[in-house]
């Protein structure tokens, strides 16, 4: 069956905010991706490493808050970093309901690993899309998470 629409309709908008967001992302992810693929790790898996580093340990409650992730979300990302030795999750000993993650000493090996790798993607994409641009665009994006954008009344 061929439905009709209208091709306006259907079109992404060039002030469609979230959709060039959403692409720009995409395509970072991509770059971060390729290069820290040589060392096995993903993109938000090098992210949950790093935040785990900075702290020891976390729940997973603060991990998915600080990354602006959903819980379900964040342990489909963990679940290889824990298959691969990288991090341990236990329960809490004091509320067996929390779950903490922290870094292994092998996640603490791999991550320095991954350094390099992500310093070549961050040269990488500083060198096409320009130093100054790219601090910007990073304080920008920032600016959203911590409540930049705001709702309107």
């Amino acid at each position: 069956m061929h439905v009709e629409t209208d091709t306006q309709d259907t079109q992404v908008s060039p002030d469609d905010d979230c959709f060039a967001v959403r692409q720009a992302a995409r395509y970072v992810t991509q770059l971060y991706d390729r290069h820290l693929g040589q060392v096995g790790l993903k993109t938000t898996q090098f992210s949950i490493m790093c935040r785990l580093h900075n702290r020891k340990w976390m729940t997973m409650k603060e991990l998915a808050d600080s990354m602006v992730m959903e819980r379900t979300t964040l342990v489909r990302a963990i679940q290889p970093l824990q298959r691969d030795g990288l991090v341990y999750t236990e329960a809490s000993r004091s509320n067996r309901r929390v779950l903490t993650v922290m870094l292994t000493t092998a996640g603490e090996e791999r991550l320095r690993e991954a350094r390099d790798h992500w310093h070549a993607a961050q040269s990488e994409f500083e060198q096409h899309f320009g130093p100054q641009r790219a601090a910007s665009l990073r304080a920008e994006l920032f600016d959203v998470t911590r409540g930049g954008v705001r709702h309107s009344t």
